[in-house]
């Protein structure tokens, strides 16, 4: 048993409000995770998954009414999009027997849909965590470079050898294709969104352009967007915003999209092993996906992550922006001699950050200018998560 960083999160959110929703995509460890917060909290905890656990809640209202002094769980909550009305008229009940929190926790593993049916009947009374797959911060005993080329998914890090764990990440997406997808919306055929999903790994880290990616798969505009809606929903491909400033420059404006687990990249793109990575073009963008993902990881709450271009070359490949508006910089190289370029000390004059850094593979920390660090992942992580834990 790895003990995730969230667990302690958890574990306080479920003291300090009646419902909390941990959302992530699956085979994460989101099931995993909540046992593991039942055995210090006595839960009941049900699999919505189960038909016979389902039957139980044949009547919701009574079956949970027997055990509004203790947590339950409910996983893969969005399989019963009726029952949120159901715990709204139960915390309010527990709440006038004086048991105010730590009612309800659900698992989910779609976020847009399963925030909205929750957000609708328990406003005021939820809070929502995200489970990432595994980061450089976790007690994996991993190194950076087996984590960045298998990805964060427990059983693929974890797997015996490489091939074993290319295996697992191929089951994932034909699973994903063939059988939890169509769960979420009108039926897309899978090849059809396999292509699509490969599309988006050959341009990891670009701008969006959903024009192109329409002309490529063969379908309009609206239905492109429509597919990348639903893999972003799902956890799997990440939105990166551009940050707006009124700096008096041209601004880009597109996102820039990535797929959040290395490992799915990889396997999409029939990257075997190591000696294939660094040789593949996918090289640098895989790497700055993986810090990017990392980084953004570790401290969820309040921190937002965008990145900064202008038409004339500035650019910052990660601006971190903390709740009480603090900047920092951080660029990305994969080389054990990284140098910047002239475009992010001139994106630094216009956003003025309070921390610059440089993130590489190696394993020293030094100064490569007078306001510049380079550092390695997990190092900055580790910065990043105290920085952002930091009383406001």
């Amino acid at each position: 048993m790895i003990q995730r960083a969230l667990l302690r999160t958890l574990v306080r959110s479920l003291s300090e409000v009646p419902a909390v929703c941990l959302l992530g995509p699956r085979q994460v460890g989101k099931t995993t995770l909540a046992l593991e917060a039942s055995r210090k909290l006595n839960a009941n905890y049900l699999d919505l998954e189960s038909e016979q656990d389902r039957a139980k809640l044949a009547e919701p209202e009574l079956y949970l009414g027997q055990y509004l002094d203790r947590l339950v769980i409910l996983d893969e909550v969005h399989r019963a999009p009726g029952l949120f009305p159901v715990l709204r008229g139960l915390i309010d009940r527990s709440r006038r027997r004086g048991a105010a929190n730590g009612r309800y926790l659900l698992l989910g593993s779609a976020s847009l849909d399963l925030l909205r049916q929750s957000g609708e009947s328990l406003a005021g009374r939820i809070r929502y965590l995200e489970l990432a797959p595994f980061s450089v911060l976790e007690p994996t005993k991993a190194p950076s470079d087996k984590l960045w080329l298998r990805g964060g998914f427990p059983d693929s890090l974890l797997a015996k050898n490489d091939a074993s764990s290319l295996r697992w990440r191929q089951d994932f997406i034909r699973t994903y294709l063939e059988r939890d997808i169509p769960q979420f919306g009108p039926r897309i055929a899978a090849e059809t969104l396999r292509r699509f999903w490969t599309m988006l790994a050959h341009r990891q880290g670009s701008l969006l352009n959903v024009t192109d990616l329409a002309r490529s798969l063969g379908v309009d505009a609206k239905t492109a967007a429509h597919y990348l809606d639903l893999l972003v929903d799902l956890l799997l491909v990440r939105r990166l915003p551009p940050w707006h400033a009124n700096v008096g420059k041209r601004l880009i404006k597109s996102p820039r999209v990535f797929l959040r687990d290395s490992g799915i990249l990889h396997a999409l793109l029939a990257i075997a092993d190591l000696d294939g990575l660094l040789a593949h073009p996918v090289l640098g963008a895989s790497w700055e996906g993986f810090v990017i993902e990392n980084l953004l990881s570790v401290a969820p709450a309040g921190l937002m992550g965008y990145y900064y271009r202008t038409s004339g070359g500035a650019e910052i490949d990660l601006l971190l922006v903390f709740p009480d508006g603090e900047r920092w910089a951080v660029e990305v190289k994969r080389s054990l001699k990284p140098k910047l370029e002239r475009g992010f000390h001139e994106a630094c004059a216009d956003l003025k950050p309070a921390r610059r850094f440089l993130v590489y593979p190696g394993a020293e920390r030094y100064p490569l200018a007078a306001d510049v660090e380079v550092i390695p992942l997990p190092e900055l992580a580790g910065e990043v998560r105290r920085r952002a834990s930091r009383p406001r």
